[in-house]
């Protein structure tokens, strides 16, 4: 079966992207062939994308997220059949029409959750459902700083906070980021373009935050560590400024016995029942609109050059999908 996807032969920038043909095989023992709706849109993909990531092969297809119907099963695809409404999260892959993949990874989505929504928070969603809760569970009254937080992740993860009873600081990249933030659970939103973050936090937080989550990396680490309460808690996620540079353990004694995490969402989603809780706890917000999603764009699958663009450009808000038919 002929299908297309977004495919790389080289690491490099957006424009090594390629729309092409491919195909699609049956799926084999405890596999399900899915018909792709939307994919989700993540720094992830540009990670490997530019070769920071090592890929796992070559040509390379990347995406993280997607969210479509099943349209066959191969032996032993237990508990799926034709028709049945999924969403996934891996690391690659997921740029194409159609794609095969080991049944155990993919989750029911109910029908109240349209597919370019799970597509955007499979990845995302999670990633804040993980961190908030299991990384360092986040506890009423406490105050948290999250860089972002007009990014896919920041959107969730500050509503989320919210309803743990947290103060959340969020910082964001322009001023037409602030008001988007502060709908979204940020008590506080500081504009970074405007000056450092670090003392315009600790006005705030008189005491230090106790946990600062933060997917920008390089340009903002030292400030972060900055804005922690003694004991307090590091979470690096990400980096979409540059991996870390020149950190040192010695750091953390300095800013008072902090604690440092570099998490992954992988590892908290490794057995099929701890994907499926993760899973069931993300989409029973959505469901109940406790949290809620915000796509600021959609785009064709066959533009994911563009999408690509934009995302490092830092001219999105929200998440970002592409739509696969």
């Amino acid at each position: 079966m002929t299908d297309m996807a977004i495919v790389a032969r080289a690491a490099g920038g957006p424009e090594v992207l390629e729309w092409t043909a491919l195909d699609t095989p049956a799926p084999g023992p405890g596999e399900a062939r899915v018909i792709q709706r939307a994919i989700g849109v993540n720094f992830l993909d540009t990670y490997y994308r530019s070769g920071l990531y090592p890929w796992p092969s070559t040509p390379f297809i990347p995406g993280a997220e997607a969210a479509g119907e099943v349209e066959d099963v191969g032996p032993g695809a237990a508990g799926l059949a034709p028709g049945d409404r999924v969403a996934y999260v891996m690391q690659v892959g997921a740029y194409r029409t159609r794609r095969v993949i080991a049944a155990d990874r993919l989750v029911k989505l109910p029908d109240s959750i349209a597919f370019d929504v799970a597509a955007s928070v499979m990845l995302k969603g999670l990633t804040a459902q993980y961190l908030a809760t299991s990384c360092y569970p986040v506890k009423a009254g406490e105050t948290v700083l999250v860089h972002a937080a007009a990014g896919g992740v920041g959107l969730i993860l500050g509503q989320w906070l919210k309803l743990l009873g947290a103060t959340a600081i969020g910082t964001v990249g322009s001023p037409a980021k602030v008001s988007i933030a502060q709908a979204h659970g940020y008590a506080h939103v500081i504009d970074t373009s405007r000056g450092d973050f670090a003392p315009q936090v600790q006005e705030i937080a008189k005491q230090g935050c106790d946990v600062v989550y933060d997917s920008v990396g390089n340009d903002t680490w030292r400030g972060s560590l900055k804005a922690l309460r003694p004991r307090g808690m590091f979470v690096s996620f990400g980096q979409s400024s540059g991996h870390i540079a020149d950190f040192k353990l010695a750091d953390l004694a300095a800013g008072g016995s902090l604690y440092a995490s570099r998490p992954t969402l992988f590892d908290y989603i490794k057995s099929r029942e701890e994907l499926q809780a993760r899973a069931h706890d993300l989409f029973s917000r959505l469901a109940s609109g406790e949290i809620q999603v915000h796509v600021g764009q959609r785009m064709p699958l066959r533009e994911a050059a563009e999408a690509h663009r934009a995302l490092a450009g830092r001219r999105t808000v929200g998440a970002t999908v592409l739509l696969a038919g």
